[in-house]
């Protein structure tokens, strides 16, 4: 249900802003993006497992803080990670 170690070093070597960037606001809202669509699968399989759910919404909650954060800060990396990422705004 979790990304692998490949994955995540993946994404983020696609995201950071340079080899060793594991904190920025992009790398945080890709992995918990890609971390979002994996147990939003797992969901629709096991619709009645509430504890994943929440988990998921804390996650969704998380990640739009994270978003307007970027958004408030620097409105062209924001609007480059969710053209990247696909995500609606």
């Amino acid at each position: 249900m979790g990304l692998s170690k490949e994955e995540k070093s993946r994404i983020i070597s696609e995201y950071g802003i340079h080899s060793s960037d594991t904190g920025s606001t992009e790398v945080q809202v890709a992995l918990l993006t890609f971390r979002i669509r994996a147990l939003t699968e797992h969901l629709k399989k096991f619709p009645k497992d509430l504890h994943s759910k929440r988990g998921l919404m804390k996650m969704v909650g998380k990640r739009r803080r994270l978003l307007y954060y970027l958004k408030e800060r620097d409105e062209k990396r924001y609007y480059d990670l969710i053209n990247k990422l696909g995500l609606r705004r």
